[in-house]
């Protein structure tokens, strides 16, 4: 999108709110926080608080919306190719830039002065009340506690830099061990753990290709390998091979309610995008894979976990398939948009699931909608038509 383009979408936004009902005030946000010019720099006048704010990319910016209205609060300008993921409290939202992590207070609708510059920046991750930021280019890894991000000012945390750079990914444990990634920028092979002090306690070098992580009950911790998944639980490594000789699964979703892992599952190493129809779940505790046939493709921004510990997979024919997680049926299908296909490039919009409490949001970019979707009735409590096709999805998760 051309600057000229850009602009007349921002202030087409600003004008249509300025004509929408006022947004109601949400506890717990930051009453030093300036209103966003489009730039996304404060201005003098302290903007309105959002309400459960959700924050979608477009090209060119970000959109925050109310979290349950689905109303378009704010669009902020922001060039270049953005990711967005929660932060760990109520307030705020981390962004992926080209020149780093940046943080945004999604309830007052700026950008903050926060930021953890780097190339490359990667995957964002929440655990034991602590968020943990992972920078590719420079195979820095970055540890804080959210609730400090409502000072305005970059919290003090621990850091670990990788031996060498990769994409990778860390997480903290709720007793201070750190796992991190093991990689180069030609091959990634395993994980290690280290204590409070960084001092490594644990390696595993046996998950080839290793990306992605999730959690589950009982802090079982898990990283995907090209070969099935390899699990850290009460300092042990443990590896559950994959049913084919490649089977990679490179996406998980946790849930700490259940045992169960949900992740996604490829078999075909020479494909230019596989389109796969099987997910995988994973039980930690009896340490074995379960395959799953939707019966559909689905994409790596389609998985998510409901309220109790269900699996949710958005398929490209447009449902929430929602699975019993324990036993692997698949319970109902959930309609929440039309039928789609994933496209080539991983960074080319295509429908993605946000699930926060009972709620799963959907984006449905062809359209330029938004849908809100009861995951216990199945009905639509919202949707939204925005200016722009959005990309990403996220918003502001506390206590998870």
């Amino acid at each position: 999108m051309n600057k000229s383009i850009r602009s007349r979408v921002i202030m087409g936004a600003a004008l249509a709110l300025t004509a929408s009902t006022v947004l109601t005030a949400c506890g717990g946000g930051d009453s030093s926080s300036a209103e966003a010019k489009a730039d996304g720099t404060a201005s003098a006048t302290p903007a309105a608080a959002v309400k459960n704010p959700l924050v979608a990319t477009f090209d060119g910016g970000l959109y925050i919306l109310d979290g349950e209205s689905l109303k378009l609060a704010k669009a902020i300008e922001l060039p270049g190719f953005n990711r967005v993921n929660p932060a760990g409290d109520e307030d705020h939202v981390i962004v992926s830039t080209d020149s780093g992590f940046r943080v945004l207070n999604a309830t007052g609708q700026s950008l903050t002065d926060i930021e953890y510059k780097g190339a490359k920046p990667g995957h964002v991750v929440r655990h034991a009340g602590k968020t943990v930021l992972f920078t590719d280019g420079t195979g820095e890894v970055n540890v804080f506690d959210p609730a400090d991000l409502g000072s305005g000012k970059k919290p003090e945390g621990r850091t670990y830099t990788s031996a060498e750079a990769h994409h990778g990914v860390a997480i903290e444990l709720a007793n201070g061990e750190l796992l991190s990634t093991l990689g180069t920028e030609e091959k990634r092979t395993g994980a290690l753990v280290l204590d409070e002090n960084n001092k490594e306690i644990a390696r595993n070098e046996n998950c080839p290709g290793v990306h992605g992580e999730a959690a589950a009950e009982n802090e079982a911790v898990a990283v995907g390998c090209e070969d099935g998944i390899l699990i850290y639980k009460q300092g042990e490594f443990t590896k559950i091979e994959a049913p084919d000789d490649y089977g990679r699964i490179g996406n998980q979703a946790g849930s700490d309610t259940s045992p169960i892992l949900l992740g996604d599952y490829k078999t075909d190493p020479e494909a230019e995008l596989e389109r796969p129809t099987r997910v995988s779940l994973v039980d930690t505790e009896k340490k074995k894979l379960r395959l799953v046939d939707l019966g559909t493709s689905y994409s790596f921004r389609s998985l998510a976990r409901g309220p109790h510990g269900e699996a949710l997979v958005l398929g490209t024919d447009g449902a929430i398939h929602v699975i019993d997680q324990n036993s692997g049926e698949i319970e109902k299908k959930i309609p929440a948009v039309g039928e789609w296909q994933e496209p080539l490039d991983w960074q080319q919009a295509r429908p993605t699931l946000f699930v926060r409490d009972h709620t799963a949001y959907v984006s449905d970019p062809g359209k330029k909608a938004l849908h809100a979707i009861d995951l216990d009735t199945g009905k639509k409590t919202a949707s939204v038509t925005l200016p722009e096709s959005t990309n990403e999805l996220s918003g502001v998760v506390a206590g998870h």
